[in-house]
Protein backbone atom coordinates (compact mmCIF):
# COMPACT_ATOMS: atom_id res chain seq x y z
CA UNK A 1 0.00 0.00 0.00
CA UNK A 2 1.17 3.53 -0.80
CA UNK A 3 1.35 4.97 2.72
CA UNK A 4 1.67 8.57 1.48
CA UNK A 5 -1.67 8.26 -0.91
CA UNK A 6 -3.66 6.74 1.39
CA UNK A 7 -3.44 9.59 3.89
CA UNK A 8 -3.93 12.05 1.39
CA UNK A 9 -7.24 10.69 0.53
CA UNK A 10 -8.14 10.32 4.33
CA UNK A 11 -7.58 14.25 4.82
CA UNK A 12 -8.56 15.14 1.48
CA UNK A 13 -11.91 13.63 1.51
CA UNK A 14 -12.49 12.27 4.56
CA UNK A 15 -11.57 14.26 6.87
CA UNK A 16 -14.43 14.83 10.20
CA UNK A 17 -12.98 17.97 10.77
CA UNK A 18 -15.62 21.02 9.23
CA UNK A 19 -12.72 23.71 8.15
CA UNK A 20 -10.98 21.12 6.40
CA UNK A 21 -14.13 20.17 4.07
CA UNK A 22 -13.92 23.65 3.72
CA UNK A 23 -10.97 23.87 2.37
CA UNK A 24 -10.83 21.65 0.44
CA UNK A 25 -14.07 22.53 -1.98
CA UNK A 26 -13.17 26.12 -2.08
CA UNK A 27 -9.74 24.75 -3.45
CA UNK A 28 -12.07 22.36 -5.70
CA UNK A 29 -14.34 25.18 -6.77
CA UNK A 30 -11.28 27.48 -7.48
CA UNK A 31 -9.66 25.31 -10.22
CA UNK A 32 -13.04 24.09 -11.27
CA UNK A 33 -14.28 27.77 -12.43
CA UNK A 34 -10.68 28.50 -13.51
CA UNK A 35 -10.44 25.88 -16.06
CA UNK A 36 -14.00 26.27 -16.94
CA UNK A 37 -13.43 29.93 -17.86
CA UNK A 38 -11.03 28.69 -19.57
CA UNK A 39 -12.45 26.74 -22.01
CA UNK A 40 -15.00 28.74 -22.76
CA UNK A 41 -12.88 31.97 -23.44
CA UNK A 42 -10.90 29.81 -25.94
CA UNK A 43 -14.18 28.33 -27.23
CA UNK A 44 -15.53 31.70 -28.00
CA UNK A 45 -12.74 33.66 -29.24
CA UNK A 46 -11.70 31.08 -32.08
CA UNK A 47 -15.67 30.65 -32.78
CA UNK A 48 -15.59 34.65 -33.34
CA UNK A 49 -12.57 34.93 -35.10
CA UNK A 50 -13.33 32.01 -37.27
CA UNK A 51 -17.28 33.31 -38.14
CA UNK A 52 -15.77 37.01 -38.82
CA UNK A 53 -13.57 35.53 -41.04
CA UNK A 54 -16.08 33.27 -43.04
CA UNK A 55 -18.44 36.39 -43.37
CA UNK A 56 -15.23 38.53 -44.63
CA UNK A 57 -13.94 35.95 -46.92
CA UNK A 58 -18.03 34.64 -48.15
CA UNK A 59 -18.35 37.72 -49.70
CA UNK A 60 -15.18 39.33 -51.00
CA UNK A 61 -13.16 35.78 -51.73
CA UNK A 62 -9.86 34.80 -50.15
CA UNK A 63 -7.64 36.35 -53.26
CA UNK A 64 -8.68 39.24 -55.63
CA UNK A 65 -7.06 39.18 -59.05
CA UNK A 66 -7.58 42.71 -61.00
CA UNK A 67 -5.93 45.12 -63.41
CA UNK A 68 -2.48 46.31 -62.70
CA UNK A 69 -3.08 50.28 -63.93
CA UNK A 70 -3.82 53.75 -62.19
CA UNK A 71 -7.39 53.59 -61.56
CA UNK A 72 -7.31 54.07 -58.22
CA UNK A 73 -11.40 54.31 -57.84
CA UNK A 74 -13.65 51.15 -56.45
CA UNK A 75 -15.14 50.73 -60.10
CA UNK A 76 -11.23 48.48 -61.29
CA UNK A 77 -10.82 48.42 -64.97
CA UNK A 78 -11.88 45.43 -67.40
CA UNK A 79 -9.73 43.13 -68.59
CA UNK A 80 -9.62 39.77 -69.83
CA UNK A 81 -7.47 37.04 -68.48
CA UNK A 82 -5.54 35.27 -71.17
CA UNK A 83 -5.43 31.04 -71.77
CA UNK A 84 -1.80 30.70 -68.98
CA UNK A 85 -3.70 32.63 -65.95
CA UNK A 86 -6.68 30.48 -66.24
CA UNK A 87 -4.90 27.60 -66.39
CA UNK A 88 -2.75 28.15 -63.54
CA UNK A 89 -6.26 28.77 -61.49
CA UNK A 90 -7.65 25.83 -62.86
CA UNK A 91 -4.83 23.94 -62.21
CA UNK A 92 -3.78 24.66 -58.60
CA UNK A 93 -5.02 22.47 -55.73
CA UNK A 94 -4.35 24.74 -53.21
CA UNK A 95 -7.55 26.48 -55.22
CA UNK A 96 -10.76 25.91 -54.31
CA UNK A 97 -12.82 27.92 -57.00
CA UNK A 98 -12.59 31.18 -58.73
CA UNK A 99 -15.50 33.59 -60.64
CA UNK A 100 -15.28 36.86 -61.98
CA UNK A 101 -16.48 40.12 -60.78
CA UNK A 102 -17.36 43.90 -61.30
CA UNK A 103 -18.27 46.50 -59.57
CA UNK A 104 -19.92 49.82 -60.03
CA UNK A 105 -21.19 52.55 -58.08
CA UNK A 106 -24.83 53.18 -58.34
CA UNK A 107 -27.95 54.67 -56.94
CA UNK A 108 -31.27 53.35 -56.03
CA UNK A 109 -34.60 54.61 -56.47
CA UNK A 110 -37.63 53.83 -54.49
CA UNK A 111 -40.97 54.58 -52.80
CA UNK A 112 -39.64 58.37 -52.74
CA UNK A 113 -36.05 57.31 -51.55
CA UNK A 114 -32.95 57.08 -52.86
CA UNK A 115 -29.72 55.26 -51.50
CA UNK A 116 -25.99 54.73 -52.86
CA UNK A 117 -24.79 51.25 -53.43
CA UNK A 118 -22.21 49.25 -55.22
CA UNK A 119 -23.28 47.49 -57.87
CA UNK A 120 -21.51 43.55 -57.74
CA UNK A 121 -22.23 41.91 -60.89
CA UNK A 122 -20.97 37.86 -60.76
CA UNK A 123 -21.98 35.05 -63.24
CA UNK A 124 -23.46 31.96 -63.03
CA UNK A 125 -20.04 29.94 -61.89
CA UNK A 126 -20.60 31.97 -58.56
CA UNK A 127 -20.54 29.73 -55.33
CA UNK A 128 -23.38 31.03 -53.42
CA UNK A 129 -22.94 28.62 -50.43
CA UNK A 130 -22.17 32.03 -48.13
CA UNK A 131 -24.94 34.04 -49.43
CA UNK A 132 -27.71 31.03 -48.98
CA UNK A 133 -26.46 30.95 -45.55
CA UNK A 134 -27.35 34.69 -45.00
CA UNK A 135 -30.41 34.71 -47.06
CA UNK A 136 -33.14 36.57 -44.72
CA UNK A 137 -35.86 36.15 -47.58
CA UNK A 138 -36.43 35.16 -51.32
CA UNK A 139 -33.96 32.55 -53.37
CA UNK A 140 -30.41 33.58 -55.40
CA UNK A 141 -30.14 34.65 -58.88
CA UNK A 142 -31.43 32.27 -61.28
CA UNK A 143 -28.73 32.83 -64.51
CA UNK A 144 -31.04 30.67 -67.12
CA UNK A 145 -34.06 33.27 -66.49
CA UNK A 146 -33.03 36.07 -68.49
CA UNK A 147 -36.88 38.08 -68.64
CA UNK A 148 -36.16 40.43 -66.00
CA UNK A 149 -33.11 41.86 -64.10
CA UNK A 150 -32.75 39.81 -60.90
CA UNK A 151 -30.75 41.23 -57.90
CA UNK A 152 -29.77 40.64 -54.03
CA UNK A 153 -30.26 43.46 -51.21
CA UNK A 154 -28.91 43.82 -47.92
CA UNK A 155 -31.75 43.61 -45.26
CA UNK A 156 -30.16 47.49 -44.43
CA UNK A 157 -31.01 48.39 -48.17
CA UNK A 158 -34.38 46.80 -48.19
CA UNK A 159 -35.30 48.62 -44.90
CA UNK A 160 -34.39 52.12 -45.77
CA UNK A 161 -36.04 51.68 -49.03
CA UNK A 162 -39.45 49.92 -47.79
CA UNK A 163 -38.52 47.46 -50.19
CA UNK A 164 -38.90 43.77 -49.94
CA UNK A 165 -38.36 40.08 -51.85
CA UNK A 166 -40.52 40.28 -55.38
CA UNK A 167 -40.57 44.52 -55.36
CA UNK A 168 -38.90 46.24 -58.34
CA UNK A 169 -37.25 49.60 -58.42
CA UNK A 170 -35.31 51.92 -60.73
CA UNK A 171 -31.24 51.64 -60.81
CA UNK A 172 -29.16 54.90 -61.52
CA UNK A 173 -25.47 54.04 -62.32
CA UNK A 174 -23.46 56.64 -62.02
CA UNK A 175 -21.31 57.64 -65.31
CA UNK A 176 -21.61 60.24 -68.05
CA UNK A 177 -24.51 60.01 -69.58
CA UNK A 178 -26.52 58.04 -66.48
CA UNK A 179 -28.27 54.65 -67.39
CA UNK A 180 -30.68 53.41 -65.55
CA UNK A 181 -31.91 49.60 -65.32
CA UNK A 182 -34.92 48.15 -63.71
CA UNK A 183 -34.89 45.33 -61.22
CA UNK A 184 -36.80 42.87 -59.64
CA UNK A 185 -35.24 42.15 -56.13
CA UNK A 186 -35.66 38.00 -56.00
CA UNK A 187 -33.82 37.42 -52.19
CA UNK A 188 -32.87 39.38 -49.33
CA UNK A 189 -29.62 39.13 -47.50
CA UNK A 190 -27.49 39.73 -44.04
CA UNK A 191 -24.07 39.07 -43.50
CA UNK A 192 -23.86 41.33 -40.31
CA UNK A 193 -20.83 43.46 -41.54
CA UNK A 194 -21.97 46.98 -41.57
CA UNK A 195 -19.49 47.85 -44.30
CA UNK A 196 -21.23 44.98 -46.38
CA UNK A 197 -24.59 45.34 -46.05
CA UNK A 198 -24.42 48.95 -46.23
CA UNK A 199 -22.43 48.90 -49.75
CA UNK A 200 -23.48 46.31 -51.82
CA UNK A 201 -26.31 44.78 -54.09
CA UNK A 202 -25.66 41.66 -56.23
CA UNK A 203 -26.49 40.74 -59.62
CA UNK A 204 -25.59 40.02 -63.03
CA UNK A 205 -22.36 40.92 -64.27
CA UNK A 206 -23.88 40.91 -67.58
CA UNK A 207 -25.41 44.18 -66.49
CA UNK A 208 -22.11 46.03 -66.27
CA UNK A 209 -20.90 44.93 -69.25
CA UNK A 210 -23.48 46.31 -71.15
CA UNK A 211 -23.88 49.60 -68.89
CA UNK A 212 -20.06 49.89 -69.54
CA UNK A 213 -20.21 48.60 -73.18
CA UNK A 214 -17.56 46.14 -72.72
CA UNK A 215 -16.91 42.61 -74.62
CA UNK A 216 -19.01 40.11 -73.40
CA UNK A 217 -15.82 38.27 -71.94
CA UNK A 218 -14.45 41.50 -69.78
CA UNK A 219 -14.32 41.55 -66.00
CA UNK A 220 -13.55 44.37 -63.46
CA UNK A 221 -12.05 41.22 -61.45
CA UNK A 222 -11.31 37.31 -60.37
CA UNK A 223 -12.39 36.24 -56.82
CA UNK A 224 -10.14 33.18 -55.42
CA UNK A 225 -10.56 30.80 -52.51
CA UNK A 226 -8.50 28.72 -50.98
CA UNK A 227 -8.56 25.33 -49.77
CA UNK A 228 -6.73 26.27 -46.39
CA UNK A 229 -7.39 29.42 -45.34
CA UNK A 230 -4.30 29.20 -42.68
CA UNK A 231 -1.91 28.93 -46.01
CA UNK A 232 -3.36 32.22 -47.52
CA UNK A 233 -0.08 33.94 -47.48
CA UNK A 234 2.14 31.49 -49.56
CA UNK A 235 -0.90 30.74 -51.76
CA UNK A 236 -1.80 34.47 -52.24
CA UNK A 237 1.78 35.03 -52.94
CA UNK A 238 2.07 32.21 -55.57
CA UNK A 239 -1.42 33.32 -57.25
CA UNK A 240 0.45 36.85 -57.14
CA UNK A 241 3.75 35.29 -59.02
CA UNK A 242 2.16 33.52 -61.56
CA UNK A 243 -0.27 35.87 -63.19
CA UNK A 244 0.29 37.59 -66.47
CA UNK A 245 1.94 41.02 -66.12
CA UNK A 246 -0.70 43.36 -66.56
CA UNK A 247 -2.51 41.61 -64.00
CA UNK A 248 -2.17 42.25 -59.46
CA UNK A 249 -3.75 40.46 -56.74
CA UNK A 250 -4.30 41.07 -53.18
CA UNK A 251 -5.54 38.87 -50.54
CA UNK A 252 -8.32 39.53 -48.21
CA UNK A 253 -6.10 40.19 -45.67
CA UNK A 254 -4.30 43.20 -47.21
CA UNK A 255 -8.26 44.06 -48.80
CA UNK A 256 -9.64 44.68 -45.00
CA UNK A 257 -6.22 45.02 -42.65
CA UNK A 258 -8.81 46.75 -40.04
CA UNK A 259 -10.64 43.64 -39.47
CA UNK A 260 -7.93 41.17 -39.33
CA UNK A 261 -5.77 43.65 -37.21
CA UNK A 262 -8.70 43.70 -34.48
CA UNK A 263 -9.25 40.14 -34.74
CA UNK A 264 -4.96 39.38 -34.12
CA UNK A 265 -5.45 41.67 -31.19
CA UNK A 266 -8.22 39.08 -29.40
CA UNK A 267 -4.65 36.21 -29.17
CA UNK A 268 -3.83 39.07 -27.21
CA UNK A 269 -6.57 39.41 -24.57
CA UNK A 270 -7.05 35.64 -25.07
CA UNK A 271 -3.45 34.95 -23.33
CA UNK A 272 -4.20 37.98 -20.93
CA UNK A 273 -6.73 35.96 -19.80
CA UNK A 274 -5.47 32.79 -19.81
CA UNK A 275 -2.94 33.64 -17.31
CA UNK A 276 -5.10 35.41 -15.18
CA UNK A 277 -7.48 32.79 -14.31
CA UNK A 278 -4.71 30.11 -13.84
CA UNK A 279 -2.80 32.40 -11.43
CA UNK A 280 -5.93 32.76 -9.79
CA UNK A 281 -6.53 28.54 -9.72
CA UNK A 282 -2.80 27.92 -8.56
CA UNK A 283 -2.80 31.08 -5.82
CA UNK A 284 -6.54 29.04 -4.83
CA UNK A 285 -4.41 26.05 -4.27
CA UNK A 286 -1.03 27.32 -3.09
CA UNK A 287 -3.62 29.27 0.45
CA UNK A 288 -5.30 26.33 0.81
CA UNK A 289 -2.35 23.83 0.72
CA UNK A 290 -0.70 26.35 3.07
CA UNK A 291 -4.11 26.20 5.33
CA UNK A 292 -4.22 22.23 5.38
CA UNK A 293 -0.54 22.45 6.15
CA UNK A 294 -0.72 24.20 9.05
CA UNK A 295 -4.05 22.32 10.46
CA UNK A 296 -2.68 19.07 9.87
CA UNK A 297 0.93 20.42 11.97
CA UNK A 298 0.24 17.77 15.11
CA UNK A 299 -0.13 15.07 12.40
CA UNK A 300 3.05 15.94 10.61
CA UNK A 301 4.51 16.30 14.17
CA UNK A 302 3.70 12.66 15.27
CA UNK A 303 4.44 10.89 11.61
CA UNK A 304 7.84 12.63 11.71
CA UNK A 305 8.13 11.27 15.31
CA UNK A 306 7.52 7.58 14.32
CA UNK A 307 10.28 8.24 11.82
CA UNK A 308 8.28 9.01 8.21
CA UNK A 309 10.83 11.39 6.23
CA UNK A 310 10.18 14.92 5.51
CA UNK A 311 10.41 13.87 1.91
CA UNK A 312 7.29 11.61 2.63
CA UNK A 313 5.00 14.35 4.56
CA UNK A 314 5.75 16.48 1.46
CA UNK A 315 4.29 14.00 -1.12
CA UNK A 316 1.69 13.12 1.11
CA UNK A 317 0.16 16.57 0.82
CA UNK A 318 1.33 16.57 -2.92
CA UNK A 319 -0.97 14.05 -3.53
CA UNK A 320 -3.62 15.59 -1.28
CA UNK A 321 -3.62 18.74 -3.73
CA UNK A 322 -2.95 17.00 -7.26
CA UNK A 323 -6.07 14.87 -6.36
CA UNK A 324 -8.04 18.04 -5.34
CA UNK A 325 -6.92 19.49 -8.40
CA UNK A 326 -7.75 16.15 -10.41
CA UNK A 327 -11.59 16.93 -9.19
CA UNK A 328 -11.60 20.05 -9.91
CA UNK A 329 -10.42 19.64 -13.69
CA UNK A 330 -12.94 16.85 -13.60
CA UNK A 331 -15.89 19.55 -12.84
CA UNK A 332 -14.56 22.35 -14.84
CA UNK A 333 -14.61 20.12 -17.92
CA UNK A 334 -18.24 18.97 -16.89
CA UNK A 335 -19.39 22.82 -16.33
CA UNK A 336 -17.09 24.48 -19.35
CA UNK A 337 -17.72 22.06 -22.20
CA UNK A 338 -21.36 21.57 -20.60
CA UNK A 339 -21.95 25.34 -21.08
CA UNK A 340 -20.07 25.39 -24.96
CA UNK A 341 -22.14 22.97 -26.19
CA UNK A 342 -25.52 24.33 -24.48
CA UNK A 343 -24.62 27.88 -26.43
CA UNK A 344 -23.39 26.18 -29.30
CA UNK A 345 -27.07 24.11 -30.12
CA UNK A 346 -29.27 26.89 -28.79
CA UNK A 347 -27.46 30.38 -29.45
CA UNK A 348 -29.39 31.27 -25.70
CA UNK A 349 -26.46 34.07 -25.45
CA UNK A 350 -26.91 37.20 -27.75
CA UNK A 351 -24.84 39.91 -28.73
CA UNK A 352 -25.87 43.23 -30.21
CA UNK A 353 -24.55 42.14 -34.75
CA UNK A 354 -24.15 46.22 -35.14
CA UNK A 355 -21.36 46.16 -32.86
CA UNK A 356 -20.06 42.42 -33.09
CA UNK A 357 -20.91 41.53 -36.49
CA UNK A 358 -22.43 38.37 -34.94
CA UNK A 359 -26.16 37.88 -33.43
CA UNK A 360 -25.00 35.40 -30.77
CA UNK A 361 -22.19 34.65 -29.04
CA UNK A 362 -20.01 32.24 -31.48
CA UNK A 363 -18.76 28.85 -30.33
CA UNK A 364 -15.56 26.75 -31.79
CA UNK A 365 -14.57 23.51 -29.25
CA UNK A 366 -10.74 22.31 -30.50
CA UNK A 367 -10.48 18.95 -27.58
CA UNK A 368 -6.46 19.56 -28.67
CA UNK A 369 -7.19 22.82 -26.49
CA UNK A 370 -9.04 20.97 -24.06
CA UNK A 371 -6.27 18.72 -23.25
CA UNK A 372 -3.60 20.99 -23.47
CA UNK A 373 -5.86 23.15 -21.05
CA UNK A 374 -5.73 20.63 -18.32
CA UNK A 375 -2.31 19.16 -19.03
CA UNK A 376 -0.76 22.60 -18.66
CA UNK A 377 -3.26 22.92 -15.22
CA UNK A 378 -1.90 19.28 -13.83
CA UNK A 379 1.50 20.70 -14.58
CA UNK A 380 1.83 23.96 -13.33
CA UNK A 381 0.27 23.42 -9.82
CA UNK A 382 2.25 20.28 -9.78
CA UNK A 383 5.56 22.57 -9.58
CA UNK A 384 4.11 25.39 -7.95
CA UNK A 385 2.23 23.20 -4.62
CA UNK A 386 6.17 22.60 -4.28
CA UNK A 387 6.89 25.23 -2.85
CA UNK A 388 4.34 25.65 0.34
CA UNK A 389 4.63 21.89 0.55
CA UNK A 390 8.60 22.35 1.54
CA UNK A 391 7.21 24.35 4.52
CA UNK A 392 6.86 20.43 5.93
CA UNK A 393 10.38 19.99 6.31
CA UNK A 394 10.76 22.86 8.61
CA UNK A 395 8.19 22.24 11.15
CA UNK A 396 10.03 20.67 14.33
CA UNK A 397 8.02 17.46 15.63
CA UNK A 398 8.51 18.59 19.14
CA UNK A 399 6.72 21.91 18.85
CA UNK A 400 4.50 20.47 16.86
CA UNK A 401 3.32 18.06 19.41
CA UNK A 402 3.75 20.67 21.91
CA UNK A 403 1.29 22.70 19.28
CA UNK A 404 -1.26 20.51 20.21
Amino acid sequence: MNIEYFIARRIAIKSERTFSKLIVRIAIAGVMLSLAVMILSIAIIKGFKTEIQDKVRGFIGDVQIYRFDLNGSFEKSPFVPNDTTLHYLKNNTDLESYYPFATKPAIISANGEVEGINFKGIDKTYDWQFIRKHLISGKVIDFADSSVNQILVSEYTAKRLKLKTGDSFLMHFVQNPPKIRKFKIVGVYSVGIENIDKSFAIGDINIIRSVNNWLPNQMGGMEVRVKDFSKLKPVADDVYANLELKLRSRSVKESTPEIFTWLSLLDVNTRVLLFLMMVVGVINMVTALLIMILERTTMIGLLKAMGISDYSVMKIFLYNAIYLVGIGLVLGNILGLGLAYFQYYSHVFKLDQTNYYLSYVPIEIHFTDVLLLNVATIVICSVVLLIPSMLVSRISPLKAIRFK
